[in-house]
């Protein structure tokens, strides 16, 4: 497409999705899509995909860990602090250098991961739920590599489990804010309305700025990626990262 056909295409998705934010949208429905969804609907249907019963089941037994493992120090409790004050930059790091890696050769290999060849698919269709979510091939080696890590960096039992369900915690509560984003749900609070479009400006105006995910104008303004959008053309790759084939 030219430029301008670009900005059309970008600028109808966005307006499309903003109707659709206020009730207004019945392309969908007229298609046989339902909108405009429930809370009780969204969550519902959250549960019919494998990501939440992984993520749910390494909570479990991170929590049955920590209560078995006893009392532990009043620092511990830093440990979630720490975490949630970090996590806009950590969904800032992981979402610029994992998943928007672009494929490297190496001789005859090819260093393109899991990660990063299903979040192009999650860019060139961003309403297909099933790619919404942490793929669960990932999560298979994910859980192994968390537990190892959190035993190397803490001094304790009891804080290698507050560590570990810290970040199950932290990690459900994404992978449930990223769902709800795309989602039919009409977000009503002002700061998950502005969450909602800091995301769909990824999405539909450019892939290169607006990376977090759980807030808006966090680590975005701390590296640069917040900039007004209309200042900002529209990438001919938003759907296409790196002008790849899936």
């Amino acid at each position: 497409m030219s430029p301008r056909e670009v900005e059309a295409f970008a600028a109808r998705k966005v307006a499309a999705d903003e109707q659709r934010l206020d009730g207004k949208y019945v392309g969908d429905r007229a298609a046989g899509r339902r909108t405009n969804l429930t809370m009780g609907e969204v969550f519902a249907e959250f549960w019919r995909h494998p990501s939440p019963y992984l993520l749910g089941t390494c909570l479990v037994a991170a929590l049955v860990g920590r209560v078995l493992a006893g009392a532990g120090s009043w620092w511990e409790l830093l440990v979630p602090v720490g975490l949630v004050a970090i996590l806009p930059v950590v969904e800032w790091l992981v979402h610029v250098f994992i998943l928007h890696w672009k494929p490297r050769h190496v001789g005859p290999v090819t260093l393109d991961p899991l990660l990063a060849r299903k979040h192009r698919a999650h860019h060139a269709n961003p309403r297909e739920i099933p790619l919404v979510f942490i793929p669960w091939q990932a999560q298979l080696w994910l859980a192994p590599a968390w537990t190892g890590l959190a035993w190397l960096v803490t001094p304790t039992t009891t804080s290698m489990f507050t560590l570990l369900v810290a970040v199950y915690t932290i990690k459900s509560g994404y992978e449930w804010t990223h769902y709800l984003l795309h989602s039919d749900y009409r977000p009503k609070s002002a700061w998950y309305r502005k969450v909602w479009r800091n995301h769909r400006l990824h999405h539909y105006k450019s892939e290169h700025y607006w990376f977090t995910v759980t807030t808006a104008g966090t680590a975005d303004r701390l590296f640069g990626t917040a900039p007004d959008p209309s200042t900002v053309p529209t990438s001919p790759t938003v759907q296409r990262l790196h002008d790849l084939d899936l």
